[in-house]
């Protein structure tokens, strides 16, 4: 456990926040991109799990935040302002990037943003492609904007999951310049799409699957 201050949580766009979080006990932690951190909201036993998206040596980390709606996370989000103390446990292994190769892929959502965002800037030189499925296609583009993330294509979210194979498509025309697939998200998103992938002939050593939420559940990390 780790306490740590928040230095500041800007909105990028409805839903969106750019949390900063700093304190001496942050510093020197061993970071890598797609490990992850929880925060204790008030309690131990409710926490919610973030993706950092920078980690200073000095001890200054941020992360983007999403309110998926209602809940001790969104709630916890949207009332952040300086000074607000929190616990946080982490970082933890969580998605093991490094074991991939070659340029990178990212499948996922709103909550994936912050995680593409650190694999763009752990090695600018490396091309890293995003395709994301959201339910606000502007909000998520300001996001983008924001980021730098000039790859990311959005696709609006459908009841039905129609888009994911217009994004599986997309996705699978990667494979013949050699990249690794980095799947996160939603659970039944990435089943989908993994499924597919393969059906393409992506080989399973080029799939590294995270999921970080499932609707009806709690509890993903």
């Amino acid at each position: 456990m780790r306490r740590a201050r928040v230095v500041s949580s800007e909105a990028l766009a409805d839903r969106f926040s750019l949390v900063t979080l700093e304190g001496q006990e942050l510093a020197g932690a061993a970071w890598t991109p797609g490990q992850k951190i929880q925060v204790a909201m008030g309690s131990a036993f409710v926490a919610r799990t973030y993706t950092p998206m920078a980690w200073e040596p000095a001890g200054r980390a941020s992360f983007l935040g999403y309110a998926h709606g209602d809940g001790p996370g969104a709630d916890w989000l949207r009332s952040l302002v300086p000074g607000v103390e929190c616990d946080i446990f982490g970082p933890r292994a969580s998605l093991d990037v490094e074991s991939g190769f070659g340029p990178l892929a990212v499948f996922g959502d709103e909550t994936s943003m912050g995680l593409a965002y650190a694999l763009a800037m752990q090695d600018p030189a490396r091309s890293v492609a995003c395709a994301f499925e959201v339910f606000d296609l502007d909000a998520a583009a300001q996001v983008a904007d924001r980021l730098g993330l000039s790859r990311a294509a959005l696709f609006r979210r459908q009841g039905d999951d129609a888009h994911l194979e217009t994004m599986t498509d997309a996705l699978a025309s990667l494979a013949g310049v050699g990249a690794s697939f980095v799947l996160t998200g939603r659970a039944t998103a990435i089943q989908r799409v993994r499924h597919g992938l393969k059906a393409r002939g992506v080989a399973p050593r080029r799939l590294l699957v995270k999921a970080y939420w499932a609707p009806g559940k709690t509890g993903l990390d």
